[in-house]
């Protein structure tokens, strides 16, 4: 008989409110019960964390709050990692929450699935995406490539992280947009991750992240291109970049963050994925 899979799911704040309560409830609420909620804060002030401590007195073997100063979301999220005991972390931001009640229990069976195939534990699977915002079903590339770590890699609130991929080194927080998306291509090239898609809806995403901001585009853009250059080297990461201009990148990406647009546009991405298996 196989032992549990046990999880960790990390949730950083500073002054969310009822978001992190939302966030919290999709949690507790799981049929698969094998998992701790590691919540980080930033020293709130908007009494957020009195009010968890409050409603959710009933889960404190499960809830562990750690109140500490940090220098911005990856410093957060590397300090929550250093509190984590689970084999497996998710990343699960304020606002955002599990899918369903049954988001666990999938990913559980789909690790046991893998492990059965490959032989050895993944260390990355990954699912799909609600996009509240959009309220549209954003369906993840199966397969992972040079051209999908170029293009779009799966939002880290879909990935659930084996420990190990956490052992050497945590995100680096001078990509101050991009330290999730440059932690993933390093796993991929340098750790050589066994990487895994499963076909779970596993994250409602509340939209409006922080790399979306008008401000953090620019900065966004030029992080991609550092990333991108050291992983893949200037001649492929110019190479992608020219076949996605001339398949009218920009345009698909307007299609696709347009909730008008959107729902056309990922039906034929998805129906694309499928023709390629």
């Amino acid at each position: 008989m196989r032992e549990e899979i046990n999880y960790s799911i990390l949730v950083v704040c500073l002054n969310a409110g009822q978001r992190l309560l939302d966030t919290i409830d999709s949690i507790i609420c799981q049929d698969y019960q094998n998992y701790e909620i590691i919540i980080k804060d930033g020293e709130s002030t908007d009494g957020s964390i009195e009010r968890v401590k409050e409603k959710y007195a009933a889960f404190e073997d499960k809830m562990h709050i750690f109140v500490r100063k940090d220098a911005g979301i990856y410093d957060a999220m590397n300090q929550a990692i250093t509190y984590a005991k689970g084999e497996y972390y998710l990343f699960l931001n304020t606002g955002d929450s599990f899918y369903d009640e049954h988001v666990l229990k999938k990913i559980t069976d789909g690790i046991y699935t893998k492990l059965d195939e490959l032989g050895k534990m993944p260390d990355i699977v990954y699912g799909n995406l609600y996009h509240k915002a959009l309220d549209n079903v954003i369906y993840a590339s199966p397969k992972i490539n040079d051209f999908t770590c170029y293009r779009n890699v799966p939002c880290h609130q879909t990935c659930f992280y084996h420990k190990s991929m956490f052992t050497e080194r945590g995100y680096e927080p001078k990509y101050n947009v991009r330290a999730d998306y440059e932690h993933f291509l390093w796993c991929f090239y340098e750790k050589k991750a066994r990487i895994c898609y499963l076909p779970v809806m596993t994250a409602s995403y509340e939209g409006g992240g922080y790399s979306e901001t008008e401000e953090h585009r620019k900065q966004s853009a030029k992080q991609h291109k550092e990333i991108t250059q050291h992983y893949m080297g200037k001649a492929k990461a110019f190479k992608y970049k020219l076949i996605l201009l001339l398949t009218l990148a920009p345009l698909r990406s307007f299609l696709a963050g347009n909730k008008y647009f959107s729902k056309i546009y990922n039906a034929a991405k998805t129906m694309i994925y499928r023709l390629r298996k």
